[in-house]
């Protein structure tokens, strides 16, 4: 494409078809020669400059610095950051709202950003570019735990800071990293207006936020309670179920522990009375919640048996399902002694082994197991959520003896008192269950666990008093609600279903102070709790004001208005309570400040396979709780970055891609190369997103190869239409040669699948067409067809203006199609269009534009036949130049002679349709074979299907073509053998020529 003049297509590879099962001949260039000008060369150099071959100013690629920096220079010339604000103007009822989910302020821009915020611009241009209005309005999540530790790392000194010092540190660390990360947005193309975005500290989003909270607690969703919540000692605040990540290959002390029985069931009685000594055979992997424990559950309808221990000869009660296993873990044999149900346990109860006088009932639950363990179940309240639901029904104690640090406190005995409880206090635990002779054996489990995902430390589970929302309420109406939302890919709804089922609350208060504050009062004295509507108004009325600074600054009186204080308390008795709103409560309400209209839903949400227990849940439940339905109308969710391997990235294996190395290059170029934006946003589009996406050296390198082969395609289009003007230069498509009118054709089919690839948000589709559009229907197929005509018929001859038309077309169908993937090269292109309007821009010009005229498929027969026949002739000349060659096609008088009549009117041509296609120096039509046949000819038979009108017309043919050797002399203008003599010009040579 684009190569010199001497290349007039010859065919370098064998039969090739294009479609499902064929691939078209690729034309290249015959080489140049060296050495002294042949006599033939020397006479055929003064044809040169009348040959029309491609001129423009397009790089077939740019090297090294000159991609990002040609990139910087088209986002201003074309004005990429008014583009928002523009269409914004528009009147036009259509909208498309993308809510972006904000990103979190703690770090620099890093792949995983780029991935999701490519999706969501290419996503927003698509639809703009169909006339849509986009409303986008880019967020940032900016309270939370990472950002304080982060901002507190760069102190020396923590200790002493008030909440008011470190709420300003942290404000400041979250405003540098939102500036970095949206210069890294702006730099990727990502259309925006970026001088309004939201932020979560704004005070307009905080008030609009408590206003949320005001309203579901208002509807009495909204609690506080006593109950065990994940905690994390590393961070001394409750975490939620989305803040955790499981670690799969933790290592827990695990042991099996005998609880000597106190008060035998009575339905065991008998049984047990030929006993000694008998134990209930516990295990557990959190040894150091063994002081809290209150009872033991069991399965009702389960089986258990009354076993006798061969080595101590005592007497065990467990699962009879675990017997053979256990004693084998015990290293011992269990003789039966009798079975029963579980229910036949009631009223039973035993000593707890390391705390004397506590008695621990037996009690039934349903969250007993028999996969593993004893089918039995130490019950500690303060510490699992399914103990706290059984202690809760039974009245049982729900003390905690663990503090907010993770260590033992007094209460827990002097032993035990500020040991840690998952290092020493654990080890001392264990030692006290040895000495009571309760430990039968410990061993190391491996298993998944919960570990913080920001400290990246195990957590625990620990009562305490806590705000919550409670799910429980809200989960059914959100479940059906979900069930009416559209899912790509469509599996992900399932999942977001199981991990609403499983959330029976949410704890939304952190004990930190870089966060909106929960607007409760505490009475000093008795720490009862006071808060109400009147109370949240006032609040919300200060913060919209002042922002949530005033809840640390303000006096108490002027937070809590003395008519508000009740029951005769004064006000200056209360203090502001110091817990903030859980960060997924902070971003959850993003819908209700973000999104315009009564309406306040979004078209669609598009993020992460993470925030199905994130943000997508927090949103969809604040938003259900107080309007009954869902933010959003469709989620997309896509996969997490890895490197090219599968492998996680890491610094330690030195596997991490930084998009602004990927854009401008390393210190060694040679290593590193400067690629520019829309490589990246090309890996992104061809990536499938909806699983894991690799990205490295290897990926990059393919991304930038694949659009220097675009841009070769697109430099030999607009290289052809240097002298064309579409406005005064096209001609009718009715009057269109039928291989132009087969690529109109094709164009209308093309666009179609294009444009349902991106309405599906399959971008790894869109480029899947691009590439085999651009390559084998195009440059392999329709270019090596044409380049004869434009290159050697006359300047205006409506021959070569009918190639010309339909490059124009197929131009800018192909870039319209790129440009949400590719806005970059798709501006580019447009700065070299020859007929271009000064003002234009591919964004601001819409959607892809094709006739239905051009729907024809009738020729689709005549073309696929004719190129049917081509192949047998390009297989048989085993890569030779095909214009060495003239062909003789015979087809028995029918439909099919008919068609290809269609091509060539004349028995034998050198400028017919056919021979064209043929891509040979002549071409012979004929309804049967010569009587007389030259020695060296050689004969392909074959056959082709027409099916026209919907199957309603159906006629297999055969045909004969035979290849023969150029008989006439080659031109020397045009290089095809069609010249009476070696020094002279073919016919249709002499006729351009003429006068000239």
């Amino acid at each position: 494409q684009g190569e010199p003049w001497t290349s007039i297509p010859r065919c370098e590879d064998g039969a090739g078809t294009r479609g499902g099962s064929r691939r078209w001949a690729r034309s290249a260039a015959s080489g140049a020669n060296s050495g002294q000008p042949s006599p033939e060369s020397r006479a055929d150099s003064k044809y040169r400059e009348t040959v029309l071959l491609p001129r423009s100013g397009f790089p077939a690629q740019l090297p090294g610095r000159l991609q990002p920096e040609a990139e910087v220079e088209l986002q201003q010339k074309c004005g990429f950051s008014e583009l928002y604000s523009w269409q914004r103007q528009r009147n036009t009822k259509n909208e498309f709202c993308l809510h972006d989910g904000p990103p979190y302020a703690n770090g620099d821009p890093h792949v995983g950003h780029a991935l999701n915020k490519i999706l969501k611009d290419i996503t927003n241009r698509f639809h703009m570019m169909r006339g849509y209005k986009v409303h986008y309005v880019p967020g940032w999540d900016c309270h939370g735990l990472p950002i304080e530790l982060k901002a507190l790392l760069e102190l020396k000194e923590t200790q002493n800071l008030s909440p008011m010092e470190i709420r300003q540190r942290a404000k400041e660390f979250a405003e540098r990293a939102i500036e970095k990360q949206k210069s890294a947005f702006i730099r990727w193309g990502i259309m925006a207006d970026w001088a309004n975005c939201y932020r979560t500290f704004d005070r307009k989003y905080e008030a609009k936020q408590l206003s949320i909270f005001h309203k579901m607690y208002d509807k009495g969703y909204i609690y506080q309670d006593y109950k065990p919540v994940f905690w994390s000692p590393s961070a001394n605040t409750a975490l939620a179920e989305a803040e955790l990540e499981y670690n799969q290959q933790h290592v827990s002390r695990s042991v099996y522990i005998k609880f000597p029985l106190l008060k035998t069931p009575p339905k065991l009685a008998s049984v047990i009375a030929g006993c000694s000594t008998v134990g209930l055979l516990i295990w557990t992997t959190q040894p150091w919640t063994i002081p809290a424990n209150q009872a033991i559950c069991y399965m009702p309808d389960s089986d258990y048996s009354i076993v006798k221990c061969a080595n101590t000869g005592e007497c065990y009660i467990l699962a009879a399902n675990r017997v053979e296993s256990t004693a084998a873990i015990l290293d011992t044999q269990f003789e039966v002694i009798s079975t029963c149900k579980g229910v036949d346990l009631e009223n039973g109860s035993c000593a707890h082994p390391t705390i004397p006088g506590r008695e621990s009932p037996f009690l039934p639950a349903n969250h007993v197991t028999m996969a593993k363990g004893t089918g039995l179940v130490h019950t500690a309240p303060a510490h699992g959520m399914e103990d706290y639901s059984v202690a809760s029904h039974h009245q049982l104690p729900m003390d905690c003896l663990v503090d907010e640090g993770g260590f033992f406190t007094e209460a827990a005995g002097p032993e035990l008192q500020n040991k840690a409880v998952l290092e020493e206090g654990n080890e001392a635990v264990i030692q006290m269950l040895r000495a009571a002779k309760s430990l039968l054996k410990e061993e190391k489990c491996v298993h998944s666990y919960p570990y913080d995902w920001r400290t990246k430390k195990p957590v625990i589970i620990r009562a305490s008093k806590q705000w919550f929302v409670n799910t429980a309420n809200i989960k059914v109406t959100a479940q059906e609600l979900l069930k009416k939302v559209k899912f790509i890919p469509a599996s992900a709804v399932n999942r977001m279903l199981e991990m609403l089922d499983r959330r029976t609350y949410w704890c939304i208060s952190r004990q930190r102070s870089w966060g909106v504050p929960i607007p409760v009062f505490y009475h000093k004295t008795t720490g009862e709790s006071l808060i109400n509507s009147e109370i949240i108004e006032n609040v919300i009325k200060i913060v919209e004001q002042h922002g949530s600074d005033a809840w640390w600054t303000l006096p108490v009186e002027q937070l809590l208005p003395r008519k508000i204080a009740v029951d005769s308390h004064d006000v200056l008795d209360y203090v502001q309570g110091q817990d903030v709103l859980d960060i997924w409560f902070d971003s959850g309400t993003s819908w209700a400040h973000v999104l315009e209209g009564a309406d306040q839903r979004a078209d669609l949400y598009l993020e992460g396979k993470d925030q199905l227990g994130g943000w997508f849940q927090s949103s969809l439940l604040t938003s259900v709780a107080t309007r009954k339905k869902a933010p959003y109308k469709t989620l997309v969710v896509h996969g997490f970055t890895l490197g090219e391997k599968g492998e996680k990235m890491s610094k330690s294996i030195g596997n991490v891609v930084d998009p602004d190395v990927v854009i401008n290059g390393g210190q060694d170029h040679s290593k590193e190369p400067p690629y520019g934006a829309d490589v990246l946003r090309w890996w992104v589009a061809e990536s499938n997103v909806f699983t894991e996406v690799l990205i490295g050296p290897a990926v990059l390198s393919a991304a930038k190869d694949d659009i220097n082969k675009l841009r070769n395609t697109l430099r030999f289009m607009l290289g052809n239409m240097a002298d064309f003007n579409p406005e005064t230069d096209s001609i009718p498509s009715s009057e269109m040669y039928v291989i132009d009118q087969y690529m109109l054709h094709l164009l209308q089919d093309y666009a179609k699948k294009i444009t349902e690839a991106y309405k599906e948000y399959d971008y790894g589709k869109v480029i899947r067409l691009l590439q085999a559009f651009h390559t084998r229907d195009l440059s392999n197929f329709y270019f090596s067809i044409i380049k004869d005509r434009l290159y050697c018929e006359g300047e205006k001859d409506p021959k070569r203006r009918s190639c010309q038309t339909a490059l124009v077309e197929a131009l800018d169908v192909v870039v319209r199609s790129l440009a949400p993937i590719l806005p970059h090269l798709a501006e580019e292109v447009f700065q070299f269009l020859p007929y271009r309007k000064e003002s234009e821009s591919v964004f601001r010009s819409g959607w892809i534009n094709t006739s239905s005229v051009w729907k024809k498929p009738g020729l689709e027969e005549v073309v696929e036949a004719a190129c049917a026949m081509r192949d047998s002739f390009l297989g048989s000349i085993a890569g030779r130049n095909a214009l060495e060659h003239e062909v003789i096609i015979v087809i028995d008088p029918g439909l099919l002679f008919e068609l290809m009549e269609t091509l060539q009117s004349e028995e034998s041509s050198s400028v017919s349709q056919l021979n064209e296609i043929m891509m040979a120096s002549q071409t012979t039509l004929l309804s049967e074979l010569p009587i007389e046949m030259a020695t060296d000819e050689k004969i392909i038979k074959g056959t082709f299907l027409i099916n026209l009108e919907g199957g309603d017309i159906r006629e297999e043919s055969s045909y004969k073509v035979i290849v023969l050797p150029a008989a006439k002399a080659k031109c020397l203008r045009c290089r095809k053998y069609s010249a009476d003599s070696p020094l002279s010009l073919c016919p249709r040579c002499t006729k351009v020529m003429a006068g000239k």
